[in-house]
C-alpha cells in the first residue's frame, strides 16, 4: 500500500470519524513521500485556499513524521517509520497529528495508525548457552530454556520452536496464559561422561509471518562427572634391581594408576600401604602426585639385599576409591666406599723463607672396602711448589722449592685419593695454604730524586713536596716511616724542613731567604717496620725562588748626617756636563735587581739636569745661567724591576759656582779625578793584584777537586756545570740568573759603606767582563775576571768592590 488519494480514501486507506476525529493508517517502513490521506478534502477545505489560510501541522512530533502538501492538501510521510521504535511491543500503534489552519484560526486532530510488517527475525537473549548436567541425572528430567524475542506483533511474533536431532534430548514447548511459548529440554537417555562428556544442541525459533523468519541458539550440554571408577595400576607386582651405591634422590620407578573419572574423582594420590615397614619408609620416598619412587637413604647390600614396598593409589571422590600394587627392590653389591683423607697436622701459613723439603702437613688415608677396593693412592695437584711423600697409608706434604710471597701469596692445593675398585672411587681434599711474609724487600722511592720550589719568605709550615716510596712486603714489613737525615751548613736538616713520617709530606720549618740560600739539598730516609727494618734514601733539592723583598740601597752619594755634601758645578759647564753618578745595588736577583733611575719633579729645577735611566749619571741638560738658583736640590728615585717594584730616593745638592772650567766638556764617566786623588790608582793596582791571586788559587783548587771527583762544595757545582741536572748545580750562595756588569772602585768615602756580595759567572755569558773606572776616564778589561767568566768561577768580593747585577 503506497498511499491514499481522492476516492481511494474509503476503499484503500479507510477513514472515519472516531470521537469526531479523522483516522488514517499506513504501513511501517513506507517510503518518504507516501500519501497518508487528503486532509483538505476530508476537512472540507478548498485546495486553492490552503496557501491563503496557511495550512500546517501544529505539533513538533507531527512535523517530525508527516508533512502537508499545500498544492494538493495531501498528508504525506516525511521520514521512514519504524513501528517497533515508535510503539515497542504494543499491539496497536496510533500517532496523533494536529493540523492548524489560520485566517480564520482552526485546529484539527487526526490519528494515524502504523501497521506492522514482519521485518524482524526472532532472537535469543543468549546466542550461546552452556548447560551443566550430572551424568547421574534421571531420565525425563526437564531443563528450561530461554524464550526467543521478536519485536513484531500478532502473527509476525514467535510461533514455534524446534530442536536438532540428537540421541539424548527432546524438546517440549509450553504456552503461557499471555500466549508466549516456553521451550524445555527433556532427558530421554541416561548420560555417561566417560562415553560422551559434551553434547552440542541447536534450538530454532520461527515466527508466523509470511515469509517466516527464524533465529537460533547454540546450547552446549556439559556432562558432569561422578566418582564411579576406582584407580587401577598397570600391574599388581613390579620388580626393580639397583646397585647399593645408588645416590640419594635417584629415580627408582614411576608408578601409574589410571582413573577415567574427571576432576577430583580422577585425581589420584599415591601413598605407602599399611604393610610397608619403617625401614622402607626411611630408604625410599614416594611422590604422592606423580607416583615417582626415589631413593631417600643410603642403600647397603651388606645390611639388606631385598626390600618390598606396598603402594596404594586413592582418588579424591566422594566416596573415595583406591587400588593397590607391590614393588620388589633387589640391591646389588658395588664398590660403594670412597677413600677418606684425614688431616692430622698442617702448618698454615707457611713462611716464605721455608727451605725445600720441609714438612708442612701430615695426612692419613683409609677405605672401608677390602681387597683392591681398599688400596688407596694419593696425588697432588700440579703447578704447586709442594709434593707428597708416602709411607703405606701415611702421607706428608713437603715444600719442593723456595717460596716467594710477593710472587704468589696463596696456593690452592688439592689432594686426590683413589682406590683400586672398578670403577675406582676418588676423594679430594682442597687446602688453602697462605704464604706469610718476611721482610726481604727494602723500600723503594718512586723517583731517583725530587725537586721542590718554594718562594722566599713563605711562612713556616708550607708544603714543599711529597715523597713516596713503596714496599712489596706485607703487614708491618710494608708499613713505611719517613725521616730527615744529615746536616745543612752545620745545622740538622730537620731544622730546615719537617717531614710527616706517615705520608711523606715535606713542610718548611722556617722562612727561607733567597739572598742567603738558593738551593737546599735534603736527604730523606724511609724505613719499613719489620723486625729487622730495611732502609732507602733519596735527595730532595729545594730551590728557593727569589721575591722582590729588598729595596735598592744607595752606595753613592753617601750622606754625611742629614745634610748631603753638595756637588760643585761651574756656571760655565756646557750641556752634558757630568755632575755626579748615583750608584745603587739591590740584594735581590734577576729582574728584581734590575735598577732604573729617574729625576723626580720635586727637585728645585728639574729641567736643568738629566739622569740616565740605567747608569744613574747626572748631567746638565742646558747651559747654566746667572739667574739659576745657586744651590739646586735634586731628588732622584731608584726603582727595581720587581712586581710590585720597590724604590729608594736620594737627595743630591748641587752648588753652582763662578770659577774656571777644569773638566773636559765631553761626557765623562763618574769616577774621575784620578790626578786630583792619586790614591785611587794605588787602590786599583791592589784590587787587580788581589783578583789575579784569588783567580789563580781558585783554578788550582778547582782542578784538584775535579780530579778527585768530590762533590759537596759550592765550587764543584760550577766545575761540573749541569752534568747531573740543569738547575741542581746552584748550591750555597749562588745566583743562577745574576751577572756582574760593572765593578766600581770606590772613591773617597765608599770603602766604609762597601758590603760583601757573591756571584757566579755563567760560562756562556757575554756580560762577564768588568769595567774598571779610576781617577781618569779609563776603561780596561781585567784578565783575571775574564778568565773567571770563562771557567764559571764563584767567589766573594768585599770592602772596596761594589757590584751591580743586571
Amino acid at each position: 500500500l503506497i498511499g491514499c488519494t481522492g476516492t481511494d480514501l474509503f476503499s484503500l486507506c479507510g477513514w472515519g470519524w472516531v470521537s469526531g476525529q479523522i483516522r488514517y493508517s499506513v504501513l511501517e517502513e513506507s517510503e518518504v513521500g507516501t500519501a497518508v490521506g487528503n486532509v483538505a478534502q476530508d476537512l472540507g477545505l478548498k485546495v486553492e485556499q490552503l496557501a491563503g489560510r496557511r495550512l500546517r501541522l501544529g505539533s513538533e512530533e507531527s512535523r517530525q513524521h508527516f508533512a502537508v502538501r499545500l498544492d494538493s492538501g495531501v498528508l504525506v510521510v516525511s521520514e521512514r517509520l519504524d513501528r517497533e521504535r515508535l510503539c515497542g511491543a504494543a499491539s496497536s500503534c496510533v500517532l496523533s497529528v494536529q493540523v492548524v489552519a489560520e485566517n480564520p484560526l482552526q485546529l484539527f486532530r487526526l490519528e494515524v495508525e502504523i501497521l506492522d510488517l514482519n521485518d524482524n527475525s526472532p532472537s535469543f537473549p543468549t546466542a550461546r548457552r552452556s548447560l551443566r548436567i550430572a551424568e547421574s541425572a534421571a531420565v525425563a528430567t526437564r531443563f528450561p530454556l530461554e524464550s526467543a524475542q521478536d519485536p513484531d506483533v500478532g502473527t509476525n511474533a514467535v510461533g514455534s520452536y524446534r530442536l536438532n536431532p540428537n540421541s539424548h534430548f527432546s524438546l517440549d514447548v509450553k504456552q503461557l496464559q499471555d500466549g508466549k511459548l516456553f521451550p524445555e529440554l527433556v532427558l530421554e537417555r541416561a548420560l555417561d561422561r566417560e562415553e560422551r562428556p559434551e553434547l552440542q544442541l541447536v534450538l530454532t525459533a520461527v515466527d508466523g509471518g509470511s515469509p517466516a523468519r527464524s533465529g537460533t541458539a547454540q546450547i552446549t550440554v556439559q556432562v558432569l562427572d561422578i566418582n564411579d571408577n576406582a584407580p587401577a595400576f598397570d600391574r599388581a607386582t613390579y620388580k626393580v634391581q639397583i646397585p647399593e651405591n645408588t645416590p640419594v634422590g635417584a629415580l627408582l620407578l614411576q608408578l601409574n594408576a589410571s582413573d577415567p573419572d574427571e576432576g577430583p574423582n580422577g585425581e589420584t594420590q599415591y601413598s605407602f600401604g599399611v604393610h610397608t615397614s619403617e625401614a622402607v619408609r626411611r630408604l625410599f620416598a614416594l611422590d604422592p602426585h606423580s607416583g615417582e619412587v626415589r631413593v631417600s637413604g643410603e642403600l647397603d647390600f651388606e645390611e639388606s639385599p631385598f626390600y618390598e614396598i606396598h603402594v596404594r593409589a586413592r582418588d579424591r571422590g566422594v566416596p573415595e576409591m583406591e587400588g593397590h600394587c607391590v614393588l620388589q627392590v633387589e640391591v646389588e653389591d658395588a664398590n660403594d666406599n670412597p677413600p677418606e683423607v684425614l688431616l692430622t697436622s698442617l702448618l698454615n701459613p707457611v713462611p716464605e723463607d721455608t727451605p725445600p723439603e720441609t714438612v708442612v702437613g701430615l695426612f692419613n688415608v683409609r677405605d672401608r672396602d677390602s681387597g683392591a677396593n681398599g688400596d688407596v693412592s694419593l696425588e697432588i695437584s700440579p703447578s704447586v711448589p709442594f709434593a707428597v711423600r708416602s709411607l703405606q697409608n701415611h702421607f706428608s706434604l713437603v715444600t719442593r722449592q723456595s717460596l716467594d710471597r710477593e710472587t704468589t701469596s696463596q696456593y690452592v692445593v688439592q689432594l686426590i685419593a683413589q682406590d683400586g675398585g672398578s670403577p675406582a672411587l676418588t676423594t679430594s681434599l682442597t687446602l688453602l695454604l697462605n704464604v706469610s711474609d718476611v721482610n726481604d724487600n727494602p723500600p723503594r722511592f718512586l723517583q731517583p730524586s725530587y725537586d721542590a720550589f718554594v718562594p722566599e719568605n713563605s711562612p713556616p709550615g708550607s708544603l714543599l713536596c711529597t715523597v713516596s716510596a713503596s714496599d712489596p712486603d706485607d703487614g708491618d714489613n710494608s708499613l713505611l716511616v719517613y725521616s730527615i737525615e744529615g746536616h745543612v751548613q752545620g745545622a740538622p736538616a730537620s731544622s730546615y724542613v719537617h717531614i710527616n713520617p706517615n705520608d711523606g709530606n715535606l713542610y718548611a720549618q722556617r722562612t727561607f731567604d733567597f739572598e742567603l740560600l738558593q738551593v737546599l739539598p735534603i736527604s730523606v730516609a724511609v724505613r719499613d717496620s719489620g723486625s729487622l727494618p730495611l732502609h732507602a734514601n733519596v735527595t730532595v733539592y729545594i730551590f728557593v725562588l727569589d721575591q722582590n723583598d729588598h729595596s735598592p740601597t744607595i752606595l753613592h752619594p753617601a750622606g754625611n748626617g742629614d745634610v748631603p755634601t753638595p756637588e760643585r758645578v761651574p756656571l760655565s759647564a756646557p750641556p752634558g756636563y757630568l755632575v755626579t753618578k748615583v750608584t745603587a745595588v739591590d740584594a735581590d736577583a734577576g729582574y728584581n735587581a734590575w735598577l732604573s733611575y729617574r729625576l723626580l719633579p720635586e727637585s728645585t729645577e728639574p729641567s736643568l739636569f738629566h739622569v740616565s735611566q740605567y747608569t744613574g749619571e747626572v748631567r746638565t741638560a742646558r747651559v747654566l745661567r746667572d739667574t739659576d738658583v745657586a744651590v739646586q736640590q735634586l731628588l732622584i728615585l731608584v726603582a727595581d724591576n720587581g712586581d710590585p717594584p720597590l724604590s729608594t730616593t736620594v737627595t743630591i745638592s748641587v752648588a753652582l759656582e763662578e770659577e774656571a772650567l777644569e773638566e773636559s766638556y765631553k761626557p765623562r764617566d763618574f769616577l774621575a779625578g784620578a790626578k786630583e786623588k792619586p790614591d785611587l790608582t794605588l787602590y786599583l793596582i791592589i784590587a787587580l793584584a788581589a783578583v789575579s791571586t784569588v783567580a789563580l788559587a781558585t783554578v788550582t783548587l778547582l782542578a784538584a777537586w775535579c780530579l778527585m771527583g768530590s762533590a759537596g762544595w759550592a765550587l764543584v757545582g760550577c766545575c761540573r756545570g749541569s752534568a747531573r741536572k740543569p738547575t741542581s748545580h746552584f748550591h750555597g750562595q749562588l745566583k743562577p740568573d745574576g751577572f756582574i756588569k760593572y765593578l766600581d772602585v770606590g772613591r773617597a768615602g765608599l770603602g766604609s759603606q762597601a758590603q760583601n756580595y757573591t756571584s757566579c759567572f755563567s760560562p756562556m755569558s757575554e756580560q762577564s767582563d768588568f769595567l774598571f773606572r779610576g781617577g781618569e776616564d779609563l776603561k780596561s778589561r781585567s784578565p783575571g775576571c775574564s778568565f773567571c767568566s770563562v771557567l764559571g768561577m764563584c767567589w766573594d768580593f768585599s770592602h772596596s768592590l761594589a757590584l751591580r747585577y743586571y
